[in-house]
């Protein structure tokens, strides 16, 4: 399975480098599109030694070929997952923004999209995330929501990234299809 690994700026992205190293480990393709804050949390060496690829960071990067990088990563993966998403992103794609090469990406995607918000409890339960996190579901996101716990913030709440093998799990069911 290919799969392109969205990572937005949230400290839960130190969670998903376990998850990379899961879908590797299957024998899956991983790519990573990262926004600059997600690299601010855990570096582009990083990303880039787990998957095995190059970090895909900008539409303007330079590339080995004319497809414009958020069309051919969209047409390239068998599902995009964000994760995590914060309530950042989530609000730019439940609005249609595009201002970097992984909101452009998925407003390009057409494959399935498993969105794994992670944020502060109020963050999360804050009614424009809510509303946003509906307009996703709507549109035909799958959203596995966050699970209740200690936060990095120092609250205990809902907002923390699910665990990577329950995210695997997630991920599984589309290698099925």
């Amino acid at each position: 399975m290919k799969v392109l690994l969205g990572v937005t700026g949230a400290i839960a992205c130190y969670k998903v480098c376990s998850l990379v190293r899961l879908m590797i480990n299957a024998g899956w393709e991983v790519r990573v599109v990262a926004t600059d804050r997600a690299l601010d949390f855990v570096g582009e060496i990083t990303w880039r030694t787990l998957s095995q690829n190059k970090v895909e960071r900008s539409a303007f990067d330079e590339q080995d070929d004319w497809h414009p990088r958020h069309i051919a990563l969209a047409d390239w993966c068998d599902v995009f997952v964000i994760a995590p998403l914060s309530a950042n992103t989530m609000a730019k794609l439940a609005h249609g923004l595009g201002d970097n090469l992984l909101t452009q990406t998925a407003l390009a995607c057409t494959k399935p999209l498993l969105l794994a918000p992670a944020m502060n409890t109020h963050m999360w339960q804050h009614p424009a995330t809510q509303a946003n996190a509906a307009t996703l579901l709507e549109r035909g996101a799958t959203l596995l929501e966050p699970t209740e716990g200690d936060l990095a913030c120092g609250v205990t709440g809902t907002g923390r990234l699910p665990e990577p093998e329950v995210l695997f799990a997630q991920l599984q069911r589309f290698s099925v299809r």
